[in-house]
C-alpha cells in the first residue's frame, strides 16, 4: 500500500466533534433502546413476526451504542496511544466487529421489515386485481416474511453470516499489519484496512445498495397497487392498513437514504482515492468516512423515537409506564393491543 507511509493528524473535528457527538449518542441510544426492549418484551408478543424484526434491531442498536464510548475515546486519544497497547486492539478490532456487523445485520433486517410491510398489504388486497405472476411470488417468498418461524431463522442467518464475514476480514487485517513503522493507533492502515477488508467492504456496499434497491421498489410497488386499486373499488376499512403499510415502508427508505446511502456512496470514492500519495487529501478524506460512520451509528440512538411514532402499541406501553394503572387498566390494553396487532 503505497500511502501506508502517510501520518494522519487530526483536526478539532475529528478529535473533538467526534467524541462528543458519540458522547452524547452513547446515553441516549442506550436508555432509549433498553426502554424498547424493556417495553417489547414485556407488552408485545413475541411470536408476531413484526417484533422478532424489532427485537433484532433493538439488539442492533444496543450493540452499536455499546462501541460508541470507545469510538469518543478512540478519536480522541487515539493518535496518542501505541498499535499495540491493549485499548487500541479493542478500539479497532472488537469495536470494529462490533459496529459492522450491527450495522449490516441492521440494514438487511430494515428490509425484511419492509418486505414484510408490503407483504401484509398484499394479503389484505383484493386479489382479483393482482396479476397470476404477482400472486405467486406473494406465496412462494414475500408470505415467508410474514411467517414468525422463517423470520427467526432468517434473522439468525443474517447474524451469523455477517458476523462471518467481519471475523475473517478483521483476521487477515490483524495478520497483515505487521507495522513496521507504525507506532500511534490512528494511522491510515488502521483507517484504510488491508485487502481482505476492501473485499468484504464491497461486499457489504453491495449488499446495502441491494436492500436499499429492494425497499425502494417495494415503495415504488406499493404506490402503484394503491393507485390501480383505488380506481376500482372503495378501500373502505383497509385504508388504515394500506396507509400504515406505506407510512412504515416509507420511513424505512428515509432511514436507509439519510444514515447509511452518504456512507456506502462515500466508501467506493474513499478506496478509490487512496492510490493517491497526497497525505492531507488521504486525512481530509479519512475525516470524511468517519463523520458519515458516525451518521450511519446515529440511526441506533433515534431508532426509539421513529418507534414511538409509528408503532402505538408501544406509544400507549411507554404512556402506561407513567400513568396509574389497575388490572381493568392492564386487561383494557391488552385488548387493545391484540386488536391493533392483529391488523398487521
Amino acid at each position: 500500500m503505497r500511502n501506508s507511509t502517510c501520518p494522519l493528524q487530526p483536526s478539532l473535528a475529528t478529535s473533538v466533534a467526534l467524541p462528543v457527538i458519540y458522547a452524547l449518542l452513547f446515553p441516549a441510544g442506550s436508555f432509549g433502546n433498553i426502554l424498547a426492549a424493556w417495553i417489547f418484551s414485556k407488552q408485545a408478543p413475541t411470536k408476531r413476526t413484526q417484533y422478532i424484526y424489532l427485537g433484532n434491531l433493538v439488539t442492533a442498536n444496543l450493540l452499536i451504542c455499546s462501541t460508541m464510548p470507545f469510538l469518543a475515546a478512540y478519536f480522541a486519544r487515539g493518535y496518542q496511544w501505541n498499535y499495540d497497547s491493549v485499548i487500541c486492539r479493542i478500539a479497532n478490532h472488537l469495536g470494529t466487529l462490533i459496529m459492522h456487523v450491527s450495522m449490516y445485520v441492521t440494514i438487511i433486517i430494515l428490509c425484511s421489515t419492509a418486505l414484510s410491510q408490503y407483504a401484509t398489504l398484499k394479503k389484505n388486497s383484493d386479489t382479483q386485481y393482482s396479476q397470476a405472476v404477482n400472486e405467486n411470488f406473494y406465496r412462494c417468498v414475500l408470505e415467508k416474511f410474514r411467517q414468525p418461524k422463517f423470520a427467526k431463522y432468517l434473522c439468525i442467518i443474517i447474524w451469523l453470516t455477517v458476523l462471518c464475514i467481519t471475523v475473517i476480514a478483521i483476521a487477515y487485517n490483524v495478520q497483515a499489519k505487521d507495522m513496521e513503522e507504525h507506532c500511534q493507533c490512528y494511522n491510515i492502515r488502521v483507517e484504510a484496512g488491508e485487502f481482505t477488508t476492501r473485499i468484504a467492504a464491497s461486499v457489504a456496499t453491495a449488499c446495502f445498495f441491494l436492500s436499499f434497491m429492494t425497499v425502494l421498489l417495494s415503495y415504488y410497488s406499493l404506490n402503484k397497487h394503491l393507485s390501480k386499486i383505488q380506481k376500482n373499488t372503495c378501500l373502505g376499512e383497509k385504508h388504515l392498513i394500506y396507509s400504515t403499510v406505506k407510512r412504515n415502508i416509507l420511513v424505512i427508505q428515509m432511514i436507509l437514504t439519510i444514515c447509511f446511502l452518504p456512507y456506502h456512496i462515500f466508501r467506493p470514492i474513499f478506496y478509490v482515492l487512496l492510490t493517491n500519495n497526497d497525505c492531507p487529501r488521504l486525512s481530509y478524506l479519512v475525516e470524511v468516512k468517519n463523520f458519515l460512520t458516525c451518521l450511519a451509528a446515529a440511526k441506533s440512538s433515534v431508532d426509539p423515537i421513529i418507534i414511538l411514532l409509528l408503532d402505538k402499541t408501544f406509544k400507549k406501553s411507554l404512556y402506561g409506564l407513567f400513568t396509574k394503572s389497575t388490572p381493568e387498566h392492564h386487561k383494557r390494553n391488552a385488548v387493545i393491543f391484540t386488536e391493533e396487532t392483529s391488523k398487521m
